[in-house]
C-alpha cells in the first residue's frame, strides 16, 4: 500500500497516476509492495530528521527509511518540497518532474541501489530515468 502525507501546505494532486506508477515500478524490480509512506514536509522539518536519526546537520531532498522485509518494500519516505522546487530551478525542470524523480529515488533505495559512490550515483541516475520513462509512456 503506498501511502501520502504533509506535514506542509503540500498536497499532491495526482495520487492515483503516482501511486499506480511506484508499484508497477516496484514490480519491475521484481520487487513486491509492502507499506510505503511517503511524507511531504518542509526544509525545516527534514533538517531535524537529518540531525537527529543520522547525524547529519545539512538540508536535503529526501530521507528514507527502509524497513523492508525480504523482497517486501516497506518504508517511510521523507520530501522536503521545498528542496525539491529549488532543485528543480536549479536543474531547469519541471516541479512536478523532479518530485516523481525524488519519489522514485527513495523507492530504488529500497529496491538496494545506493548512490554513496560514483559508480552507484550512476547507476541510481540511469534507474531513475528509466522509471520516469514508464510514467510517461503511460500518461501520454
Amino acid at each position: 500500500m503506498i501511502n501520502f502525507y504533509s506535514e506542509t501546505y503540500f498536497k499532491l494532486t495526482n495520487k492515483n497516476a503516482v501511486s499506480s506508477w511506484i508499484s508497477r515500478v516496484i514490480a519491475s524490480e521484481k520487487k513486491s509492495e509492502g507499506e510505503i509512506n511517503f511524507i511531504f514536509c518542509n526544509d525545516k522539518y527534514l533538517l531535524k530528521i537529518n540531525q537527529d536519526f543520522l547525524d547529519h546537520d545539512t538540508y536535503t531532498d529526501i530521507i528514507s527509511f527502509d524497513n523492508s522485509i525480504g523482497n517486501q518494500l516497506n518504508g517511510d519516505v521523507f520530501i522536503s518540497v521545498e528542496r525539491v522546487f529549488d532543485n528543480a530551478r536549479i536543474y531547469e525542470t519541471d516541479n512536478d518532474e523532479e518530485l516523481r524523480r525524488v519519489i522514485i529515488h527513495g523507492v530504488l533505495h529500497f529496491c538496494g541501489y545506493k548512490d554513496k559512490s560514483e559508480d552507484e550515483a550512476r547507476l541510481m541516475r540511469q534507474k531513475e530515468e528509466e522509471k520516469l520513462t514508464m510514467f510517461h509512456v503511460e500518461h501520454s
